[in-house]
C-alpha cells in the first residue's frame, strides 16, 4: 500500500479538491446534503469571511498514490485561546475509513497548533461554535437541519482509536406539534404572564431594517452566551455575514425579539431547513453553464416543511421573566401559519440542565447527538 501524504492547500485547483473531497466519501447516502461550492469557496475565502479576522485556518488535504482520501483545517480562535488558554481546533474533517490516513491528518493539525504553543486541540469546529460543530454519533437515520453537520457512521470509532475523548456533547430536539398549532397550554400560561409585566414586549425582525436588528440580536446573544461552554462573542461583521448569506432563506415571522422597556432582552432565530431544498440542487447551482441546481433549488424551496430553532438567548439580566416563552409561543404559531409541520431545536449543551428539562416539559424527543472531541498535542508523539 503506498504512503500517505498531507500538504497545504493553496490556489483554486487544490481547493477545488478539498471542497469536492466529500462526494467521494459519502458516495450515494440518502442522508447526506452535498453545500453549494460557490458557498464553501467564500467561507474559504479569508477575503470574504469575516472569521479571518478574528483567527486563522489552515487547509490540508492527505493524499495517497496522488488520489486525495481525506482533508483536515487547523484552526486557532483568537477568542476562544483567550478565555481557554492552550486550546485549538480541528475541522472540516473528512476522511476515507483508514486509520493511517486519519493519524496522518490529525498530527499535522497537532503539530500545527503545537507550533503556536497550543497543548490541546478539540474538534471538529468549522471554524468556531457559530458555525457547524461536533461529530455526528447518534441519530444517523435522518438528514441533517440546516447548519448542521453530518458525517459517516464510522467516524467516531476513527477518532477515539487516535485517542480523542468526549469534550461535550450537543442534544438535538424534535418538538411535538399540536394539530391546531397551539404551544402547550402551561407554555401558554407562562407567555401570558410575562405578556403582562410593564414595558414587555415581542415582535419579528424588521425585514426593512434586519441588518440593524441583527446587530441587536448580537448583543444580547454575546450577554446570553457568555458563560456558556465553548462559546465565544459573535462581533458585528460575523452577524452581517450570517444575514446576507442566508437573507433569501429568512423568514422575519420566524426570527422574534422581545424587549423589556425598548431595550433589547432576548430573541429566537427559527431557520427553515433549507437542506431539504439543497439536497436537490446537489451542490451545484450550474452545470455546463445552465441553471439546472438552480432550478432546482427554486422548486424544492417550495417544499420545506420544517424548521430548526438556531438560537435562543436571553440576557443576564432579564431571566426569570419568562420571555423564553413568550418567544417560543410566537414561534409555534408562526410556524403553523406559514405551513411549517416539523421544529427541530438544536442544539443545547448536555449539561445545560435548565434548558434540556424545558425541552422534556415541551414533550420534546432527543433525535441526534454531535460530540467535540478532544485530544492532548503536548509530546511529540502527538497525545497527552
Amino acid at each position: 500500500m503506498s504512503m500517505v501524504t498531507v500538504e497545504p492547500v493553496h490556489g483554486r485547483r487544490a481547493i477545488t479538491s478539498f471542497i469536492r473531497l466529500p462526494y467521494a466519501i459519502y458516495g450515494n447516502d440518502p442522508n447526506w446534503v452535498a453545500p453549494l461550492e460557490r458557498e464553501r469557496r467564500a467561507f474559504l475565502d479569508p477575503h470574504r469571511n469575516p472569521f479571518f479576522e478574528v483567527g486563522t485556518a489552515e487547509l490540508f488535504v492527505a493524499r495517497r498514490g496522488g488520489r486525495v482520501v481525506g482533508r483536515i483545517a487547523a484552526v486557532v480562535d483568537t477568542r476562544y485561546t483567550a478565555r481557554h488558554p492552550g486550546c485549538g481546533f480541528f475541522g472540516l474533517f473528512e476522511c476515507v475509513d483508514d486509520h493511517d490516513v486519519a493519524e496522518a491528518l490529525f498530527t499535522t493539525v497537532a503539530d500545527r497548533l503545537r507550533g503556536r504553543g497550543l497543548t490541546d486541540m478539540l474538534g471538529p469546529v468549522n471554524f468556531t461554535t457559530h458555525h457547524e460543530c461536533g461529530l455526528l454519533v447518534e441519530g444517523f437515520d435522518r438528514p441533517p437541519a440546516v447548519l448542521m453537520p453530518y458525517n459517516p457512521p464510522y467516524y467516531p470509532a476513527l477518532l477515539e482509536h487516535h485517542g480523542f475523548t468526549k469534550a461535550k456533547d450537543l442534544w438535538s430536539w424534535l418538538l411535538p406539534r399540536s394539530a391546531d398549532g397551539e404551544p402547550p397550554a402551561f407554555l401558554c400560561r407562562i407567555a401570558d404572564q410575562a405578556r403582562e409585566r410593564e414595558g414587555v414586549t415581542v415582535r419579528p425582525v424588521d425585514p426593512v431594517r434586519s441588518s440593524a436588528d441583527f446587530l441587536r440580536v448580537r448583543e444580547v446573544f454575546n450577554d446570553a452566551w457568555s458563560e456558556n461552554w465553548g462559546s465565544v462573542p459573535m462581533t458585528d461583521k460575523e452577524a452581517g455575514h450570517f444575514v446576507r448569506e442566508l437573507g433569501p432563506a429568512l423568514r422575519p415571522e420566524l426570527m422574534l425579539v422581545a424587549e423589556v422597556r425598548g431595550d433589547p432582552a432576548a430573541f429566537l432565530l427559527c431557520l427553515p431547513d433549507v437542506n431539504q431544498a439543497l439536497r436537490a440542487a446537489r451542490g451545484r447551482l450550474t452545470t455546463f453553464g445552465l441553471p439546472v441546481g438552480a432550478l432546482r433549488l427554486t422548486l424544492a424551496s417550495r417544499r420545506i416543511d420544517r424548521i430548526r430553532a438556531t438560537a435562543c438567548g436571553i440576557r443576564r439580566k432579564y431571566r426569570l421573566l419568562g420571555l423564553d416563552a413568550l418567544l417560543y409561543t410566537g414561534a409555534y404559531r408562526a410556524a403553523h401559519r406559514l405551513g411549517y409541520g416539523e421544529i427541530e431545536s438544536s442544539w443545547t449543551l448536555e449539561d445545560n440542565h435548565r434548558i434540556n428539562k424545558a425541552h422534556r416539559l415541551l414533550g420534546a424527543s432527543r433525535i441526534r447527538t454531535h460530540r467535540i472531541y478532544r485530544r492532548g498535542i503536548r509530546t511529540s508523539g502527538g497525545a497527552s
